[in-house]
């Protein structure tokens, strides 16, 4: 039971962040193609991995990354005030690339 509860407040963090996502000003942030590829919360609920990829690549993934690092504060409050939990979980954001990936595979099939 307590894996359901984990998974859904999973999902509920990562719809919160994709909607914050557009609200967040910084440069390294604003205006990019970010996706929330999955989101990876501890038992206890106080740790989070954010996977963010970027269609342009990696190294704009690591970029943006960094942005959302230094708006921590902001998403953290805004998720505990819009999911009403207890302890909003501190939250680590790594670039990831398997959005990139899948659409190399599905190009290469494509071609055949």
């Amino acid at each position: 039971m307590a894996g359901f509860h984990i998974d859904r407040i999973s999902e509920d963090i990562k719809r919160e962040i994709i909607s914050l996502m557009r609200e967040i000003k910084d440069p390294r942030v604003a205006g990019k193609m970010l996706t929330v590829i999955n989101v990876t919360v501890s038992s206890d609920l106080s740790y989070a991995k954010v996977y963010v990829s970027d269609m342009n690549g990696i190294e704009s993934a690591k970029e943006a990354c960094k942005g959302l690092t230094s708006a921590q504060g902001y998403i953290r409050h805004a998720l505990g005030n819009n999911l009403h939990l207890r302890k909003a979980p501190e939250l680590t954001f790594i670039a990831d690339d398997s959005v990139k990936k899948g659409m190399e595979i599905f190009e290469k099939l494509k071609d055949n």
